[in-house]
């Protein structure tokens, strides 16, 4: 990869590049790195360590989902932009999550069951108290990731492959997706660290810069084989079309790609990693927050979309998380705000 200028701290630790104030002083502060480049692999901006391994989590999902595209899986079961975007999605929870993820698996001939990534309350606050107080217990189509856990079923039916056990490294469908994480980063990852992720999959621990690379493929597949761009431009345009599938009310990433109208395709992960897609531009990013602080990552990936021209002061004032996030007490009165310290370059 060639580097573009870097916003670095001098040191060998990440830089300050987030703020938390309370009152009158700064109470927290947040390390973070992060790249942008292009599909050739130049890094247009960058801070701190890039060529670090880090787990992506759910910000991958985007990429994992090519396979259910590519395989054709999405044809033969019919997919719709919905369904391909719940493929993608770190979902609340909500009513409309549920049921299309109960719908689909239903098409598939497959039942909350088969789903092998448990059960959690809905993220979003209103869908779990209505359980609560229906006295019902959530479900695997709750869990966050059932989108995509359905989306990894579909690929093993229409391949012929067990659907049991899709969730471990060693399976037909894992494999595939292995080898596109491969294809798309520019690496061979048979060495790479490996975990497991909350949802039950493996977790690949890859360079920074590669997964901006990855996301900069899926940006500007042109260098890509046929298949492939075609995969990802039905991704892309799902996403785009379905925004509230991807997250749900209030949730960063729906807001983020209806704010931008679609220009900016973002995709939250666990432990404050980040990645997006800018079509129009062929940019990739993907970014890190040291201490997984969700709410940091959230300012950086605002300031990152601000600095690329993708969303503007007014479409952020509208957004749940803006340039400059406030930070409220119990009696939701403003008392503070997650901000760029003033030292940072953008």
């Amino acid at each position: 990869m060639s580097h573009g200028e870097p916003v670095t701290s001098g040191g060998e630790a990440n830089p300050l590049l987030v703020e938390v104030t309370r009152g009158d002083m700064v109470e927290s502060r947040h390390r973070a790195s992060f790249a942008v480049c292009d599909m050739e692999g130049n890094v247009h901006l960058c801070a701190g360590d890039i060529e670090g391994a880090v787990y992506a989590r759910s910000a991958l999902k985007p990429i994992q989902a090519i396979a259910l595209v590519e395989s054709g899986a999405a044809d033969a079961f019919e997919l719709s932009d919905a369904e391909v975007a719940l493929a993608c999605a770190s979902h609340n929870g909500e009513p409309r999550h549920v049921e299309a993820v109960a719908q689909w698996l239903a098409r598939i001939g497959l039942g909350e069951t088969d789903l092998e990534c448990a059960a959690h309350l809905p993220y979003h606050e209103a869908s779990a108290m209505a359980l609560i107080r229906a006295g019902e217990a959530p479900t695997q189509l709750h869990n966050n990731c059932s989108g995509k856990h359905t989306g990894f079923l579909t690929v093993a039916r229409h391949l012929g492959h067990d659907t049991k056990g899709y969730i471990r490294l060693e399976h037909p469908v894992q494999q595939t997706i292995f080898g596109i994480v491969e294809s798309m980063t520019g690496l061979d990852l048979a060495g790479a660290p490996k975990g497991i992720d909350g949802c039950g999959i493996p977790v690949i621990g890859v360079p920074l810069g590669n997964l901006a690379l990855a996301m900069a493929r899926f940006a500007d597949p042109s260098d890509q084989p046929d298949r492939r761009q075609r995969a990802v431009a039905r991704i892309s345009r799902a996403m785009a079309a379905e925004p509230f599938m991807v997250a749900g009310s209030g949730g960063f990433c729906t807001e983020a790609i209806m704010a931008s109208g679609g220009r900016a395709l973002v995709k939250t992960g666990a432990e404050g990693f980040y990645c997006g897609a800018i079509p129009e531009q062929g940019l990739g990013i993907a970014l890190k927050i040291d201490d997984g602080a969700t709410r940091a990552a959230q300012n950086l990936m605002a300031r990152l979309l601000r600095h690329l021209g993708v969303l503007d002061d007014n479409a952020l004032a509208l957004m749940t998380a803006p340039l400059e996030h406030p930070v409220f007490n119990r009696a939701q009165r403003k008392v503070g705000v997650v901000r760029r310290p003033a030292d940072c370059a953008f």
